[in-house]
């Protein structure tokens, strides 16, 4: 996609994400807020082996869309990887970045991971999900989606 890029994020606490929290909020999820809350304390920083976490940006450098990849903490099995804080900022949806930024994260996952296992409740991710190739079920812990590598 022409002036948008999706870049590794190696510290969130450099990266502006205030708005995109904000945003977030307004729509009811508390999940990136989480996510930054989560880096600030070090539970999670996206830094074990076969997890990052990837940004899309504008070309005036503004976060609009995030995405995580994790060791599976409620599986036993090392090759389950789970999609985590996926979030595009509202005036960015449906217009093809959150494909972009999900191909990237599977591309990386296919070295270390069998299968990518998410949860979302809500109606749009589950279309969005669903028309990417992610199978509906609760097949693994904790999981409404699941896509084989």
């Amino acid at each position: 996609m022409e002036g948008f890029k999706v870049k590794k994020i190696k510290d969130l606490l450099v990266v502006n994400s205030d708005q995109m929290v904000k945003e977030s909020k307004d729509e009811g999820f508390r999940f990136i807020e989480r996510l930054v809350n989560d880096y600030k304390n070090d539970s999670n920083t996206f830094h074990q082996l076969g997890e990052s976490l990837y940004g899309v940006f504008n070309n005036e450098g503004v976060l609009v869309a995030i995405g995580g990849l994790n060791i599976d903490p409620f599986s036993t099995e090392e090759t389950i990887g789970r999609l985590r804080r996926f979030y595009v900022s509202r005036d960015y949806r449906r217009n093809g970045l959150g494909s972009l930024l999900l191909e990237r994260i599977i591309s990386e996952a296919k070295d270390h991971y069998n299968v990518i296992v998410l949860h979302t409740d809500t109606e749009q991710a589950n279309h969005f999900y669903q028309a990417f190739g992610f199978i509906k079920e609760a097949r693994y812990p904790k999981t409404t989606h699941y896509f084989n590598l």
